[in-house]
């Protein structure tokens, strides 16, 4: 009998559990494919996808956890998993992990696995990644006479002057659009002090390294390497892109796909990806994607985790892959097939090597808008980048106060 079929019990005898599944965006369309093959596996399982707008997905998590209403399985944003973890609404799945050994931590990217833990407890299972680098014209560089992207902050700097000189002040060497953090993150990450300290209760944007990352992003601002703009003042990135506007573009995977399609034929083989410089060569990145959550009050918890496991194995991911562009979460699916042979995977293959996760505390993506809404600040001479690290301590510490206090209580490790 196969292992799973062990841990669900034999459902040949029994009636038939329906499991309800959260999914969002594209991948909630794509999974109706995957599941005949799943329940003809598991006769004795049906699964009910509900599709959920990412838009609305995070309000809607929330209140069925505040109503105890919550679907057996979901599509969690990694960055969420904290959050519902310290919410009590999700299942400790290391008992399921000791057991299931075809799902090995060893198979996965160290970063985006440990977004799924906290408090040293995994709630989650990678299902596909993603992470942020650098797209750019291959044109425009060999023209300022470089065949590939310098790997530090100094030397990269130096190109985007020569490339905005080159042009005469018609063309930016990047497009860093002020309603994004996720670039300003990026740097950040390539520090080991951590921006949190105190287990997560404090801010710690104000050490040195911190400020020494927001100095080096303010000032590709400041030295006119970077258009002060936010996405909608942008017309269409694609189009701006493609003409040259900018040369680099910090953003994930899924724009390969967009870029595809959206770029004229002329510029074929003219664009790519390459990793982050940092401060002193290749450094780290975001750790994003998504992951496969089990509710706490699932009432068929090992139906669930039979699902989780179906939709972990390397030829679903490959599939899945094939279906939706988004980057397998396991290692080896990258060591053959078709995500293997595109030339344009291969530096986020190398990133996520390098990626890195976001402190796991619920409060993360406010204390996120404050990291934007402060870059902006600083870009338009507000305050001075320390000014600006020292009073997002002060705003992370406001966040953190009700989590000091569950842990000074013992209600939160």
């Amino acid at each position: 009998m196969p292992l799973l079929l062990g841990l669900i019990g034999c459902g040949a005898h029994r009636d038939v559990v329906e499991l309800r599944f959260w999914a969002m965006g594209r991948e909630s369309e794509v999974l109706a494919s995957l599941m005949p093959a799943f329940e003809r596996e598991h006769p004795g399982i049906h699964v009910r996808v509900e599709q959920l707008p990412w838009t609305a997905a995070h309000a809607k998590l929330l209140t069925a956890v505040a109503g105890d209403s919550t679907p057996d399985l979901c599509q969690l944003g990694n960055t969420w998993v904290a959050e519902l973890a310290d919410l009590g609404a999700l299942r400790p799945l290391d008992a399921y992990l000791k057991v299931d050994t075809a799902i090995a931590a060893a198979d996965y990217f160290q970063g985006i696995w440990d977004t799924n833990r906290v408090g040293g407890t995994q709630y989650g299972v990678p299902w596909y990644v993603d992470t942020r680098l650098l797209f750019y014209r291959k044109d425009i560089l060999a023209a300022a006479g470089y065949t590939s992207v310098p790997t530090d902050w100094a030397s990269f700097k130096t190109l985007l002057h020569k490339i905005r000189a080159q042009s005469q002040g018609t063309r930016y060497g990047i497009l860093l659009p002020l309603n994004e953090y996720e670039p300003m993150l990026s740097l950040a990450l390539q520090s080991t002090t951590p921006v949190l300290k105190e287990n997560g209760t404090r801010g710690n944007f104000s050490n040195p390294d911190f400020i020494a990352a927001f100095t080096y992003y303010i000032s590709l601002f400041y030295e006119d390497l970077a258009p002060p703009v936010t996405n909608s003042q942008i017309s269409n990135v694609w189009d701006e892109f493609g003409r040259g506007y900018f040369a680099f573009y910090i953003t994930g995977p899924w724009n390969i796909g967009e870029f595809r399609r959206r770029l004229p034929p002329a510029l074929n083989g003219q664009w790519g990806t390459a990793p982050l410089p940092g401060p002193h060569g290749l450094d780290a990145s975001i750790a994003g994607g998504a992951s496969l959550a089990v509710f706490k009050n699932s009432a068929h918890p090992r139906e669930a985790w039979a699902l989780v496991d179906y939709l972990s194995r390397p030829a679903v991911q490959e599939r899945f892959y094939a279906l939706t562009g988004d980057l397998p979460a396991r290692r080896s699916v990258w060591a053959s097939g078709s995500v293997k042979d595109d030339p344009l995977t291969g530096a986020f293959r190398d990133q996520l090597e390098r990626a890195r996760p976001v402190p796991p505390v619920a409060e993360w993506e406010q204390i996120m808008t404050e990291l934007r809404l402060m870059a902006e600040h600083v870009v338009r001479h507000e305050y001075t980048p320390a000014e600006g690290a020292l009073e997002l301590d002060r705003r992370a510490d406001r966040m953190l106060a009700k989590r000091r206090a569950l842990v000074l209580a013992g209600q939160l490790p």
